[in-house]
């Protein structure tokens, strides 16, 4: 509590509450809470259940000024980026991960933020949360840099468990078309299934029944199926979401980032190699810094726990007051949409739907 403030009085004053864990990620808590500063002054109608350390968080939100905007929970404990998953479910009672997730469980938020340690994130989850009814795997969303009017795809799943059978690859492909949806307005997701190939006879048997089940499925879930695509197709405009295992998705993002970074690093080494190239460099300053606002990724931060009764959002471990800014504007999107109800409502549906008989409580459905 702050300020003899109660909970009561922030939910009454906000139709969104966000819960953050403070705690977590490379640049402390001073970096969450100017994020939140960032998100408190763009949206006045939302609110923060704040986790950590009390006394160092009570003089952080008071510089800032959002006493009358945060409520600060004490939590001492704090999960590192290099603990094991297992070592947190039995020991991570009281820490600022565990507390910001038990919010959300509780119902005192609706999305929960963490710069976190993502295996222990996942594990906490899923331990208090639990899986939605229905899902075998929960999965990880991240946003990719695309050519679509939208500027990303949705990429499932990018680690949160490395197996995925066929069943598990038509529940990626509801959830991400529900998040598509939901997340960011796009009517009619285009769905593909990330293959070695394009040919239906390429690639594994369980992605060629994923490859049919989900085909079959797009017809009840108002979603196109784009097919197989290939790893050159994922920051295309032929889809939307992007559909795969943990342990490709996750190699697939690491990959992207490392190559990120080395073309940002060739770029500077360019520019700097003589005179001349100065001078180009001042002459495309303006188009070098659209270019460098369009792949920020603090500007597009924030991986989602799909699956799961409660909404999650992953910020990167080092994102700055940015990039816990755009993480807490997405979290904010899935909140006001009802995003965790629709998308438990659409993997419910999954099964009949494939079969043709939909469920009762699956028909008339809207996602937005």
């Amino acid at each position: 509590m702050t300020g003899g403030r109660t909970q009561a009085d922030i939910l009454s004053k906000s139709r969104t509450v966000i819960s953050i864990d403070a705690m977590g990620g490379d640049h402390g808590p001073a970096a969450v809470v100017a994020g939140i500063a960032k998100s408190a002054a763009k949206n006045p109608d939302i609110n923060f259940i704040i986790h950590g350390q009390k006394d160092e968080l009570e003089k952080l939100v008071a510089k800032r000024k959002l006493e009358d905007r945060c409520d600060i929970r004490n939590a001492a404990g704090v999960v590192s980026m290099d603990e094991k998953p297992s070592h947190v479910m039995r020991n991570g009672k009281g820490t600022s991960m565990w507390s910001a997730i038990e919010s959300v469980r509780a119902g005192e938020a609706t999305v929960c933020v963490s710069c976190g340690n993502t295996g222990a994130l996942m594990a906490v989850s899923m331990i208090r949360l639990r899986k939605v009814e229905g899902v075998n795997r929960p999965a990880i969303a991240c946003l990719w840099p695309s050519r679509n009017p939208s500027g990303f795809n949705v990429m499932l799943d990018v680690g949160a468990d490395i197996r995925a059978d066929q069943d598990d690859l038509l529940q990626y492909a509801l959830m991400g078309m529900s998040y598509a949806r939901n997340g960011f307005g796009i009517e009619r997701p285009r769905v593909g299934l990330l293959n070695v190939g394009t040919e239906e006879h390429k690639g594994r048997a369980e992605l060629k029944v994923a490859h049919d089940l989900i085909a079959q499925s797009a017809k009840t879930n108002d979603y196109d199926f784009a097919g197989f695509v290939e790893g050159g197709d994922i920051p295309s405009d032929k889809v939307d979401v992007i559909v795969t295992d943990g342990f490709t998705g996750n190699v697939a993002l690491k990959t992207a980032e490392g190559t990120a970074s080395l073309i940002s690093e060739l770029l500077r080494a360019a520019f700097k190699f003589s005179p001349l190239s100065r001078i180009a460099a001042l002459l495309a300053y303006t188009s070098l810094g659209r270019l460098r606002k369009r792949i920020d990724p603090r500007r597009q931060n924030g991986g989602v726990f799909l699956g799961l009764n409660g909404t999650v959002v992953k910020s990167h471990g080092s994102a700055d007051a940015t990039g816990v800014s755009a993480a807490i504007k997405l979290a904010v999107k899935l909140a006001e949409s009802g995003f965790g109800e629709k998308l438990a409502a659409r993997v419910a549906s999954a099964t009949g739907s494939v079969q043709g008989d939909e469920p009762e409580e699956a028909k008339g459905i809207s996602d937005t």
